[in-house]
């Protein structure tokens, strides 16, 4: 169900104690593209999470997106809504790049001298040149230059900005009624899905706990049953050479997602109106704008749409049998595929217009796909 609107009113309509988790990607407040909706300051409201936290079963698992350098202030709003903050989960990636600019070449730009062309490169296709900025455009021949004054020959390597290659997940819960236990029996919340996200198809083999003697008390032997596929981590990564080459042995050990491709993002759009996602607003620099949003066609003019696999992950982790999922922010509609992929129900709010029909189709399509396990 869509809830269309802004979500600090549509929230207000669900009963108290209705949802089963929150699965969601608010705004990084970074002003993204240009979009005022990711520069409104909600994601650290805290009377919107409150309004999440009410909505909450006790116990209920809060799973929220944010930026690296915003993510301390999502989540102090979080807390001081009433949340338990419990664990951190690192998506990494290595598709991210920087947009650093050249502190050699702005100093050389800001004094009015021309720098000599020592040499050329290959272009990775990714990056854009301009305003001293190091990224270029296009792939192909990029020229190499030289400081031209001392000054710039003294920042030479210089820059203002380090690759992205990670996103932080916030994972928080409501705080429980009683025990753990007590909670789970009363409300079907308050655990994680610790089997049914095991990592893997690793046949790990039993262990023996051993003999032990403390005092009067012996532990009697206790061999643990074998388990198939790793504990879940607080690691996610994306499968690139990149992050392969930092987990050599350990990469089978956490989930793997890799970003969301083009016929994903487009997958329930068929015949759907393309449009030109330009990646700016009018005037807008577009050294701000990253590469791959710059100038695309595409259906799902959503920029920052979430892979499938990587909700259905996240859900399934947090919610138990036959629960329903939240999603305050649903963007596009990738919390909804992921639920109805896994069975749950959903409620998700979306105050952009043009992101309607875009969730109504792609939750059809997801109706339509066979039920198959992650």
């Amino acid at each position: 169900m869509i809830l269309k609107g802004n979500c600090l009113d549509t929230l207000k309509t669900l009963p108290d104690c209705s949802i089963d988790s929150i699965v969601t990607d608010p705004p990084y407040e970074l002003g993204f593209m240009g979009k005022s909706w990711d520069a409104s300051g909600i994601a650290y409201n805290v009377e919107m999470w409150r309004e999440c936290l009410r909505v909450l079963k006790p116990g209920g698992h809060l799973l929220a997106f944010s930026g690296s350098r915003t993510y301390h202030r999502m989540t102090v709003a979080i807390e001081d809504a009433g949340f338990e903050i419990r664990d951190q989960i690192m998506w990494l990636y290595g598709s991210g790049f920087p947009k650093s600019l050249d502190v050699s070449k702005a100093i050389d730009k800001a004094a009015g001298a021309e720098r000599e062309v020592v040499g050329q490169r290959q272009g990775r296709g990714n990056e854009a040149s301009g305003a001293g900025h190091e990224y270029r455009i296009k792939a192909g021949l990029m020229d190499i230059t030289a400081p031209a004054t001392p000054e710039a020959q003294r920042w030479q390597g210089w820059g203002t900005a380090l690759k992205p290659a990670h996103e932080p997940i916030c994972v928080a819960r409501k705080p429980l009624t009683g025990t753990v236990a007590s909670n789970v029996l009363e409300w079907g919340t308050g655990a994680l899905n610790i089997d049914g996200s095991r990592v893997g198809t690793e046949l790990l083999p039993a262990q023996k706990a051993g003999q032990a003697k403390i005092g009067t008390f012996e532990r009697t032997e206790m061999i643990t049953p074998e388990r198939e596929g790793r504990w879940p981590a607080n690691v996610i990564h994306d499968g690139s050479d990149e992050v392969l080459a930092g987990f050599p042995n350990d990469a089978g050990r956490f989930f793997y997602c890799a970003k969301a491709s083009k016929s994903e993002r487009n997958a329930g759009l068929e015949g759907m109106p393309e449009q030109m996602l330009t990646g700016r607003d009018e005037g807008q620099d577009a050294m701000q704008v990253p590469y791959k949003t710059r100038s695309k066609v595409t259906a799902n003019i959503h920029p920052t749409v979430k892979p499938i696999a990587l909700m259905r992950y996240l859900v399934k982790l947090v919610t138990p049998l036959g629960g329903t999922v939240l999603d305050p922010f649903l963007g596009s509609g990738s919390t909804a595929v992921a639920a109805i992929l896994e069975g749950f129900d959903w409620v998700g709010c979306e105050m952009t217009e043009d992101y309607w029909p875009i969730i109504e189709a792609r939750v059809q399509w997801a109706e339509n796909q066979p039920r198959t396990l992650l």
